[in-house]
Formats: structure tokens, sequence, C-alpha cells
């Protein structure tokens, strides 16, 4: 019989720095084919993944709303169309709020190109320079025809009439899914639930579909009270600064003020077009859009971060990021959607995170 120390151990078998290098490389090459995949089913899907995506983010918001109805004994199937109706009264109002002025405001856009022109032609220096400089391409290509450009808008009834059917899909898509999210939101719950193999297992997803709807429908209820509020202080402040349909204007500034940094960066442009529609100096064109500025960093730097709390912070850099990806995505949808899918995937992080730890 051998002695116990007399038995050598058998050490596993090192694997080669060359193939566990390989093997490194084809996991992230897999994760990279695998991301990119995943966006061209996203792009070709758009169509039908991006309403049913916006109506589950939409559902998330009013999920509270449904629950304080359901408290009543009301079914899920009946507070999903009351909640739908509250929703679909909401976009009427802000539509007949923006209709009306809108209309007018397009009829101005001719007059706001004359206020363009004619600031620029103050600046005479600027203007000689570039006159002189387009002298001496023309001298360059031997000829003396002006620069005009010519729009072509022939096709413009016929894109209409393709992009409406598209458009009113889309939308019946969003509306469905968003009833019957609303509507079926706990059978999917249980039915999800019901998936997990482990008692541990059902215990932690039954935490990440907790606090996704509280972060969710949290960031969103919040961030909407602080655009409706910033949207109203505009209103007013434009109001008292004489700029006509100051209403319209805070109504925009609230919905643009979903998409991060891109509306801002919109709204401003826009409140620079009504500044040179309406004021009668040069420096009053800039007027308006000083005023949404300072509400802009007074809602950005104190509000939010009070608001929200530090809870919800992000880093700004992953923000834009995520902003960027979904707007080459979805477009303004993606744009809408950008914070909450962050929010879902940093909720889900943590919860797999605890659980494997």
């Amino acid at each position: 019989m051998h002695h116990p120390k007399s038995l050598i151990l058998a050490r596993p078998a090192q694997i080669h720095p060359v193939k566990a290098h390989l093997g490194t490389a084809a996991s992230i090459s897999t994760i990279v084919i695998g991301i990119g995949a995943l966006c061209v089913i996203l792009i070709e899907a758009q169509a039908i993944l991006a309403p049913v995506v916006l109506a589950v983010v939409i559902g998330l918001m009013f999920g509270p709303l449904a629950d304080r109805i359901e408290r009543f004994g009301i079914s899920p199937w009946l507070s999903g169309a009351i909640v739908l109706a509250v929703f679909l009264t909401l976009i009427s109002l802000a539509i007949t709020g923006f209709a009306v002025p809108l209309s007018d405001w397009i009829s101005k856009i001719p007059l706001i190109w004359n206020r363009v022109q004619v600031e620029l032609a103050n600046w005479q220096g600027v203007i000689k320079s570039v006159g002189a400089l387009q002298d001496q391409i023309k001298s360059l290509a031997g000829s003396d025809a002006k620069m005009s450009v010519t729009l072509d808008d022939s096709t413009s009834v016929s894109d209409v009439a393709l992009l409406a059917p598209a458009i009113a899909s889309q939308l019946g898509i969003f509306l469905a899914s968003l009833y019957f999210f609303i509507s079926t939101r706990h059978n999917i719950r249980v039915t999800i639930l019901t998936l997990c193999m482990s008692r541990k297992m059902r215990w932690r997803a039954a935490h990440i579909f907790r606090d996704v709807e509280h972060y969710v429908s949290h960031y969103l209820l919040q961030i909407t009270g602080i655009n409706l509020l910033m949207g109203a202080t505009l209103a007013l402040l434009l109001w008292l600064a004489g700029v006509p349909s100051a209403l319209m204007w805070g109504l925009l500034a609230c919905t643009l003020n979903y998409v991060i940094y891109i509306g801002p960066a919109v709204m401003v442009a826009v409140m620079l077009g009504v500044g040179l529609a309406t004021a009668h100096t040069s420096l009053g064109i800039f007027i308006p859009p000083a005023i949404y500025l300072g509400l802009n960093v007074l809602e950005s730097q104190v509000v939010t971060p009070h608001v929200l709390g530090r809870s919800m912070e992000i880093n700004p850099f992953i923000i834009f990021l995520s902003l960027v990806f979904w707007i080459w995505i979805w477009g303004p949808i993606g744009g809408f959607i950008a914070v909450p899918s962050l929010l879902v995937l940093m909720t889900t992080f943590k919860n797999i995170r605890h659980m494997m730890f």
C-alpha cells in the first residue's frame, strides 16, 4: 500500500497563451457580431418594434394610474381603456394647442427669412468679403451666371400619400400595444416568473420587475411634471415679453425637453427664429432665446437634480451615447426612450449582479 504522502496530485492542464488569446478574441467577435445583428434587426423592424417599445415605456409611466383605478375593483381590461382614453385626451389637447398658432407661424417663415437677410446686411464687411470671393470663383469658373437654388416639390404629394398608411399603421400598433400592455401587465409578470427555475431566480426577477416599474415610472412622471412647469413658466415669461403665441412655445418646450440635449438645442433655434419674426431691434432678437436658455439652465442644473435625487443620476456621457444610439436606430422615438431604456438596463444589471455575488 502506498503512503498518502507518496501520492502525486494531478495538475490541471495549462492552456497555451495563444489559445487563451484566440478564445478571448472569439468571444469578443461573437459579442460584436451579436450587437451588429441586433442593430440590423432593430433598424429593419423599426415599423413594428418602435411603436411597441414606445407603448411599453408609456405604459410604465401610466402604470401607477392604472393601479389606483384597479383599487376600486375595476378590472384591468377596463382600467386599460380608461388610461388609453386619458392619454388620447392629453394628446388631443396638445394638438389643439399647436394647430391654430402653428398655421399662422408657418405663414411667417418668409418674413423670418427676410429678417435674417436684413440682419446679415448689417455685416457689410463680411458680405463684401463673401461677394469678392464669389466674383473670384466666377472668374475661375468662366461664368457670369448667378448662383441659384431650385427646389423640386413635384413629389411632395406622392411622398405624403406613401407615408400616410405607414404612419397610420404605426399609430394603430402603438395604441393597441399600449392598451394590451396596461391591461395584461400583471399577467406578463406572472408568466415570466413561472419560467424561472428556482425560487432565488423568481425572487430576483420579481425585484427586477418592481425596480424597473418604479424607476421608469418615477423618472417619466417627475420629468413630465418638470417639463409642464418649465413650459408654463416659459409661456408666462414670453407673454410678459410680448411674444405672440406664448402658450404654443411653452407646449413645444415641454415636448422637446423629453429629448435631452437635442430638444433644448432645437428649442433655442426656434426661439431665435421667433425673435427674428417679432423683435423690432437687433438686441430684441435675442430676448426669446435668452429667456429659454435661462430657464433651461435653471431646470437642468437645479430643479431636475433636486427633484430626481442622486439615486437617478447617470453619467452624462452614458446618457449621450444612449441618445445617439437610439436616435440613429429609431429617430425621434429613440430620443424619447433613450433614458428609460438606460434605466431598464442599469436596473436589470444591478439585480443580476446582486444575484451573482
